[in-house]
């Protein structure tokens, strides 16, 4: 074999630590995140990986879609307290997105991302799977890989010890019928049987629950309408009992009355 045909590209990796300057009720913050690198060839320089996790953050730091926005493949933003999704737009070669431990709920708005193959939304404040469903197969066309593992919307026993398999089982149907192209949903690759039920039936597969609210304010409104009546209050009173017990004052003269010949005329 010659030297040529053993001959491969040059890869390198390296990983740096920058100090990035964000302000938070005008008073700055400065927080320390990580980026790896790829050089081909010496000569190609490449940004991959973007970390940022643990910052305690709310909203993604402009300086970062500044300064790395256009150049990171995949992103990490677990660990912090997001609630929006803004400035996520500024990523358009995303791939990967992490945002495991953050505060964000149904209200998320996400962005037109084409080339993102991998989301994780686990341990946030998810609720309403069928919002989720529709944002991701409008906005995320790419996408082969979901865990929504430790929201309310993914109806394990990680989110409520109340579920159990079927209910888990029925939320994969219903999930896989509105995202047929996942591979992965959670922690299980997805099966060729799972996506024939799917199909067939995942659409009538959304779990709902009663909502507690709900149930107490109509306990409330039953309570107070079943304290009106349109019977008069002395017929409701106990000691009230002529009205079961008295000589009748009216006589039937129906051919069909059985009860009128105990009536005597003396008695009218």
């Amino acid at each position: 074999m010659s030297e040529k045909a053993i001959q491969k590209p040059v890869q390198l990796y390296f990983s740096c630590n920058i100090v990035v300057e964000t302000r938070v009720q005008n008073q700055s913050k400065f927080s320390q995140i990580s980026y790896t690198k790829q050089m081909n060839n010496l000569q190609q320089i490449k940004l991959e990986k973007l970390c940022y996790s643990g910052q305690k953050c709310q909203r993604i730091p402009e300086a970062l879609v500044k300064l790395y926005g256009a150049k990171v493949q995949s992103l990490d933003l677990s660990y912090n307290e997001l609630v929006t999704l803004k400035g996520l737009e500024g990523f358009p070669l995303l791939k990967e997105l992490v945002l495991d431990n953050n505060q964000l709920s149904d209200s998320l708005v996400l962005p037109y991302l084409p080339h993102l193959h991998t989301l994780s939304l686990n341990k946030n404040n998810i609720t309403d799977i069928e919002s989720l469903v529709v944002k991701i197969r409008h906005n995320l066309p790419a996408l082969t890989y979901l865990s929504l593992l430790g929201n309310k919307a993914c109806p394990n026993q990680l989110s409520n010890i109340d579920n159990d398999d079927e209910d888990y089982q029925r939320y994969r149907y219903y999930v896989l019928h509105h995202l047929p192209s996942l591979k992965f949903l959670d922690s299980n690759k997805v099966r060729e049987w799972e996506k024939g039920e799917a199909r067939r039936r995942g659409q009538f597969m959304k779990i709902v629950r009663p909502n507690i609210s709900n149930i107490s304010e109509n306990v409330r409104n039953n309570a107070i309408s079943n304290s009106f009546t349109p019977l008069p209050k002395s017929i409701r009173n106990p000691d009230d009992f002529r009205g079961a017990y008295g000589k009748c004052r009216y006589r039937y003269n129906g051919k069909h009355s059985e009860g009128n010949r105990f009536i005597s005329n003396s008695d009218l």
